[in-house]
């Protein structure tokens, strides 16, 4: 299984995360790729995926929370990280190079002061991503008020649309929770859509969607530490509990957990050319 994204290297991690890895692989994972939030973190990252080269690929991006009067900053060291990463004349060990430009995108759930700077932001960052040719991992919430504003796929949506119906690269939308519309559509525009914990949660819409697209159009994550699955929901979530994630889409669509392993890995490894 390759976890598609996780956050091992925050501090809920600090104090045993050598144990964390152990049960990830203990319990199938082969891969785990990281994404980035932004400067603060990118040190503690970089640090872990080349402590394991083996088992880490590295993402870079300004995550859409941390979209703030700095951001012009932010978005310097993003541009210069992932271009120096891909710079024809340089040859680097795997794990330093970045696979993706994520994670990116709109979050409008807790506030919207800077709604129009997360748009701007996005639209520079998938500019990054044309220009690299490499796939981005797009993190979406809407707001509670449910407001065409507040609509972070409706926005995408209508912002982002190139040539109709498609963006010029592809990607995931890590942890997916819009409608069955936006399912429909984002996977019409060539996207996979990020499917975790969230899909063994009694009220989520999610086995249904899952059903609906197939296993083709999806790959397996845990978005640790946050979102644990049952029967860990409300604790620490962990690698290791991507497990359960499979487990579950299995059980939805009727196939067995290795065919769900199978497929939604080599999703993960074509998107994201890994061998």
């Amino acid at each position: 299984m390759i976890d598609t994204h996780s956050h091992i290297y925050s501090e809920e991690f600090d104090e045993d995360r050598d144990e964390v890895i152990a049960r990830a692989e203990a319990a199938g994972v082969e891969l785990m790729l990281l994404p980035a939030i932004d400067s603060e973190s990118h040190e503690r990252q970089e640090a872990l995926a080349a402590s394991r080269p083996d088992l880490f690929r590295q993402m870079m991006g300004l995550h859409p929370t941390s979209v703030k009067e700095n951001y012009e900053t932010e978005l310097e060291i993003v541009e210069k990280k992932l271009f120096d990463s891909h710079k024809t004349e340089t040859t680097k060990a795997a794990h330093n190079k970045y696979i993706a430009v994520g994670e990116i995108g709109l979050d409008f759930y807790w506030d919207t002061t800077y709604r129009e700077e997360q748009i701007a932001v996005l639209r520079r960052q998938i500019a990054w991503a044309v220009e690299l040719e490499l796939p981005m991992v797009l993190h979406l919430r809407s707001g509670k008020e449910g407001t065409p504003e507040t609509d972070a796929y409706k926005t995408l949506f209508d912002k982002f649309l190139v040539s109709g119906s498609r963006f010029q690269v592809s990607g995931i939308m890590h942890c997916f929770s819009g409608s069955m519309e936006d399912a429909r559509r984002a996977v019409e525009m060539g996207f996979l859509l990020g499917i975790g914990g969230v899909v063994t949660y009694k009220k989520s819409n999610l086995p249904e969607i899952v059903r609906e697209v197939g296993l083709q159009n999806i790959v397996l994550e845990t978005d640790a530490p946050y979102l644990a699955p049952v029967p860990y929901r409300g604790r620490r979530n962990e690698s290791a509990y991507v497990r359960f994630v499979a487990e579950k889409v299995a059980e939805i669509l009727g196939v067995s957990f290795e065919e769900v392993d199978a497929v939604t890995t080599e999703n993960a490894k074509k998107l994201m050319r890994l061998p």
